[in-house]
């Protein structure tokens, strides 16, 4: 009867759980783990971000084949070309958008919804676009089982941004753009901060941070990087 009780319960758990059980650690310790190890130890020291991070179930954002990677230290790979962040990443561009309580926040990439929810975690007000449908929906599905319905999130092309809500107090893009979209820092107020991956997708990247001071954009280079590319709607398409 216990071995049969044993074999119900591990295959009901979640990749991830069955690897944690294995390693005797259940998915709110692997998540404890994954902040110790891979995110204070490299210097994100922001505890309010560290807590937000605590918090957010990432195995929630992770496709259910791959959810055993959901802790590990890399990105993993969503569909669609498209990839969710390593937990570092994710840190790191949170912390040096210096996020306050009720800040407006535009989020360029939506993904599978997990930076998103991290950022609601910390109180902003999040607008997100994502240009691929399908990956939008599932966002959609994962916010709202992790939490957060009432982050707007849009499909669209995110190059433009979105002028409806702007100004916004910060802005996060999670794919590479050559070079800083004049929309998003047109949609930036004075003194906003904006974190973005800059770079051919073939060539060097670099995690910029840039201020708007006086309509113009101060820059400084954070790290080198690699993200997907920024994708662009067809002009032809769009109304």
């Amino acid at each position: 009867m216990l071995l049969l009780k044993l074999f119900f319960v591990l295959t009901i758990l979640s990749p991830a759980a069955a690897a944690a059980a294995e390693a005797g650690l259940d998915e709110a310790s692997l998540r404890m783990k994954m902040v110790e190890e891979q995110i204070e130890r490299r210097g994100v020291t922001d505890a309010q971000v560290l807590e937000a991070i605590r918090k957010v179930p990432r195995h929630l954002f992770i496709p259910e084949a791959l959810r055993a990677s959901a802790y590990q230290d890399h990105p993993v790979p969503l569909g669609w070309g498209q990839t969710i962040s390593q937990p570092y990443i994710v840190a790191l561009m949170t912390q040096l958008l210096e996020i306050r309580r009720g800040d407006k926040v535009l989020e360029i990439g939506t993904g599978s919804g997990y930076q998103a929810a991290v950022l609601a975690e910390l109180g902003a007000r999040v607008y997100s676009i994502e240009i691929i449908p399908e990956l939008a929906s599932v966002a959609k599905g994962n916010l709202k089982r992790a939490g957060h319905p009432k982050i707007k999130l849009k499909v669209g092309d995110g190059y433009l941004g979105w002028k409806e809500f702007a100004p916004f107090d910060a802005v996060i893009v999670t794919c590479a753009p050559e070079d800083i979209p004049s929309p998003l820092v047109e949609q930036l107020r004075e003194g906003g901060r904006m974190v973005i991956p800059v770079g051919k997708e073939d060539q060097a990247q670099e995690l910029v941070l840039a201020e708007k001071r006086g309509r113009q954009m101060v820059r400084r280079s954070i790290l080198p990087v690699r993200f997907v590319p920024m994708l662009r709607e067809d002009p032809k398409t769009r109304d």
